[in-house]
């Protein structure tokens, strides 16, 4: 089946050449080791690519989560449409945004499948309807597209992942829940692109990181996620799936400073027509233009 899963991952831009400050640079990155010197688009591991991608969206600023992350799911420059750049959770005008152009709502109404894989904790279910529309951009996106929303249960059936795909940081919390290998984590993603026709996974661990400053936690959160998608790449049939990974805005890349970067993102993209693909991509607000393209 024809499909595209979309890996957003928050805070990871294109730094500098310096490795004592950006640890995409380290050794054991493969995927994510370049710098904002490379402007061209770039080939990449496993017959990928690497296109330098705008997040600053013409604002003047601060790239920021909110906004960058909204323009992401919607093709909608949200920057340009609110006159700022946003931290955190939507604004009501952001939600209105999301809830009329989210890229699963608007992908389901042609008469396709979508889905959100990433799991929550019991708390959200508990929630009213009007307080879970006042949660995350990725939340906000799913619940305009009436999607199902996968519970630790879902997890325990190989169904969905946490954002931290091992599930140890559930673990730590007190949730009894199976630790995933990458392996195991890539092969739920797998079989969920065999079910649906666009799977949006979220991982932010490398947000957390950036703002930590700390190389051995921005490091540790590079490979995870790197070795996940290493393993999906493998186990997709790609002449079928379109692999597309990007980011809201840069800050893992520059560990110098404790904010948000104005770094170009890198949009990566593995599989199924991308060499097409490479060449229409600018800034934050065409990949949902190509998301929406690849499944018409």
């Amino acid at each position: 089946m024809k499909s595209v899963v979309f890996i957003f991952i928050d805070g990871l831009g294109l730094g500098s050449e310096e490795p004592e400050i950006n640890p995409c640079l380290h050794s054991d990155i493969s995927i994510f080791s370049f710098h904002n010197k490379q402007k061209d688009t770039i080939s990449v591991l496993k017959n990928g690519f690497c296109i330098p991608t705008d997040a600053t969206l013409g604002i003047d600023g601060l790239p920021q989560s909110a906004t960058g992350t909204a323009t992401l799911l919607t093709g909608i420059n949200c920057a340009r449409e609110v006159k700022m750049h946003v931290p955190g959770f939507p604004t009501n005008k952001l939600t209105e945004i999301i809830r009329k152009e989210s890229v699963l709502k608007k992908v389901k109404l042609k008469g396709l499948s979508t889905t959100f894989i990433n799991a929550y904790r019991p708390l959200f279910f508990k929630l009213k309807e009007e307080t879970k529309w006042r949660l995350s951009t990725t939340t906000v996106a799913n619940l305009a597209a009436d999607n199902t929303f996968y519970s630790l249960e879902d997890i325990e059936k190989h169904r969905s992942i946490y954002h931290d795909y091992t599930n140890k940081k559930l673990i730590e919390r007190g949730f009894k829940v199976p630790v995933f290998t990458s392996k195991e984590a890539a092969h739920i993603l797998a079989d969920a692109a065999d079910d649906f026709n666009l799977v949006v996974y979220e991982y932010f661990l490398t947000d957390r990181a950036g703002h930590t400053q700390d190389m051995d936690t921005a490091v540790q959160v590079l490979v995870l996620i790197e070795k996940f998608i290493i393993h999906l790449i493998d186990i997709l049939d790609l002449t079928e799936k379109l692999i597309i990974v990007s980011s809201d805005h840069g800050n893992i890349e520059d560990l110098s400073v404790k904010t948000h970067t104005r770094n170009a993102v890198g949009t990566y993209m593995w599989g199924r027509d991308s060499e097409h693909y490479i060449n229409k991509i600018r800034d934050l607000t065409d990949i949902s233009k190509i998301i929406q393209r690849f499944l018409s």
